[in-house]
């Protein structure tokens, strides 16, 4: 288990529901993020994800349910919420007619870090986000992949504790796209704690430490990308290469009820596997107690697009 599944939770969602006239955007989602971790929530547009993410920044208030952030509440301490989080928004909101310092330097006074550690403090954020050698150049000569550069440059001036990043990767390209998974990984290293949304299921399957998949406004699965694997019950494709064609070992497999399809191509053995991962040792074990010699093992491994088909249907609100 990930040591950060056992720190204190930054995040506790209970029981959040949200209604806007009449309707319902978030329906009974409960959650929680300890520190240190990188939580992706991953849902298709209109799943209630960007909702989710306003309440936790404090923009928008709960219909009922319980959020707290390092147990503050986002209701009752706004402001102090408010010090420890950064929120970078889907939309950059940047101010063309500045340059970069000059844009990071009026986030600092707003943040009011005094002016004698406003200089040393836009340099270790530019330094990280590799913005010190267009401090000079104007916002508005930026592309697109810097201006996001630039806006989580901005949501780190005041060093908050945790990050909120709604759809921090969209219309980013490839490099743009492995330039911030790099960053990300490089802000936890520092301590920070990061609710992250995304559609691009790819880049959070390699960053995160837990998920929660949301759809219609319910959250349909929460928790590490292994517990939700073992939690799903689709079959898995196996292929055993053999040392030696052996017909019995489809009749020997047949013996578990979780094998389905199987199939025998000269020394390949291909079957389906419906158990548990964790019970996968058990068909192994059959094989081997029947003297079929195996010389390796491959499984048809499920990632997080293949969960997210699994275990969302495609519903929007």
């Amino acid at each position: 288990m990930d040591s950060t599944a056992r720190s204190a939770p930054v995040i506790e969602v209970k029981h959040l529901r949200k209604r806007f006239a009449g309707n319902i955007a978030l329906e009974d989602v409960s959650l929680t993020v300890g520190e240190g971790e990188i939580f992706g929530f991953i849902g298709p547009n209109g799943a209630g994800k960007t909702t989710t993410i306003r309440i936790l920044a404090t923009l928008l208030e709960p219909t009922a349910g319980q959020v707290r952030i390092s147990g503050l509440c986002v209701q009752n301490d706004t402001e102090e919420v408010r010090r420890i989080i950064g929120y970078m928004p889907d939309q950059y909101g940047l101010y063309d007619g500045l340059t970069v310092e000059e844009y990071l330097e009026f986030f600092a006074g707003a943040y009011r870090i005094p002016p004698r550690l406003r200089r040393s403090t836009l340099g270790d954020v530019m330094d990280l986000t590799d913005l010190g050698p267009l401090r000079r150049r104007m916002v508005s000569s930026l592309s697109r992949g810097m201006k996001q550069r630039l806006c989580l440059a901005k949501t780190l001036i005041h060093d908050p504790r945790l990050l909120i990043l709604d759809e921090p990767a969209a219309a980013l390209d490839p490099r743009a796209r492995i330039e911030l998974r790099m960053l990300l990984k490089e802000l936890r290293r520092m301590g920070k704690t990061i609710f992250i949304s995304s559609h691009i299921l790819t880049e959070l399957s390699d960053i995160c430490t837990s998920v929660g998949i949301i759809e219609k406004g319910r959250l349909i699965e929460c928790g590490s990308i292994d517990q939700i694997k073992q939690r799903s019950t689709k079959k898995a494709r196996v292929e055993i290469h053999l040392h030696e064609p052996r017909p019995e070992a489809i009749d020997i497999l047949k013996l578990s009820p979780e094998v389905e399809r199987c199939s025998l191509d000269g020394k390949r053995l291909s079957f389906d596997y419906l158990g548990r991962p964790e019970d996968f040792h058990r068909v192994l074990k059959l094989l081997v107690d029947n003297r079929i010699p195996l010389l390796s093992v491959a499984q048809d491994t499920r990632n997080l697009e293949h969960l997210f088909m699994e275990l969302t249907k495609g519903d929007v609100q």
